[in-house]
């Protein structure tokens, strides 16, 4: 199986990391606001053969921190398609998670021939007032403990999740954070809390002509039972809209399901095979 990691040049000459793994349908796969490609780890091993291609974002992980102006949906987008143009590759599938959907979406509607589908996870068009407090009071803060295990330990008391696998609090801490003799450090520029900040402050945007832009495109949502951040009415509105949406609600899980649970993997597996994986 091919695998490779290396860097990329974006359009501003920023300098951005990715991953990229196996061979097949390529399968692009866009991690949450503040996360890296490690997100995806729990979701690699089970996915049918097909090329794995991940990136960080500006100011996440290994990419360079260009600064808060540049923390943006249409700016991310643009890498990821400089990704795709880097490695040859006219059409992806997208499993995007959380902010990755986002920029799925806006892929849809300004770059509809490099997609070959979208599967959102634990996002749509509206975002609950709820979720989005949730993240402001804690991006762009380094965690305040010393050790990956005392945020383990944090995490593990994350409302609106049950029954997770033994060990897998202390992998997100290892994959969320550097130990360093101050303490822990985020994997992404304290920046990103400012532009979140100036976003949240912004009148909001209708983002449903962005999801209207996947008419066409094979779609699958999947949505954590529990999550502050996509409503069950939300959920309920895309599948009126897609009627042929695939849709999996997964059980002891807020935002975001790690995308291993049995109903995440289904639901992908169902999303791949539409999307003409073999």
């Amino acid at each position: 199986m091919a695998s490779a990691t290396g860097t990329f040049t974006a359009l501003d000459g920023a300098t951005l990391a990715y991953g990229d793994d196996g061979q097949g349908m390529a399968v692009l796969c866009l991690a949450g606001l503040t996360r890296t490609m490690a997100d995806f780890d729990p979701l690699a091993p089970h996915l049918p053969p097909c090329r794995l291609i991940r990136m960080d974002y500006r100011g996440r992980g290994a990419s360079a921190r260009t600064g808060p102006a540049t923390y943006t949906v249409p700016t991310e987008a643009r890498d990821a398609l400089a990704l795709l143009d880097h490695l040859g590759v006219d059409r992806a599938a997208v499993i995007g998670t959380s902010r990755g959907g986002l920029i799925g979406m806006f892929l849809a509607a300004t770059a509809r021939p490099r997609l070959i589908g979208l599967c959102l996870n634990d996002i749509g068009p509206v975002i609950e007032p709820a979720g989005l407090q949730a993240i402001l009071a804690y991006v762009g803060r380094d965690p305040g403990l010393a050790t990956h295990a005392e945020l383990a330990e944090r995490l593990s008391r994350s409302p609106g999740f049950a029954a997770v696998p033994e060990g897998r609090w202390l992998d997100e801490a290892r994959r969320r954070t550097d130990e360093t003799p101050r303490g822990l450090r985020n994997r992404y520029d304290p920046a990103l809390g400012e532009a979140f900040r100036a976003a949240f402050a912004a009148p909001p945007a209708d983002a449903w002509p962005l999801f209207d832009a996947c008419a066409g495109l094979p779609l699958a949502l999947i949505r954590g039972a529990n999550s502050d951040l996509l409503s069950a009415a939300t959920a309920a509105e895309m599948a009126r809209r897609r009627p042929d949406m695939i849709f999996a609600e997964v059980p002891g899980r807020a935002h975001v399901p790690f995308l291993d649970e049995p109903e995440s993997l289904a639901a992908i597996r169902a999303f791949l095979t539409r999307c003409g994986a073999q």
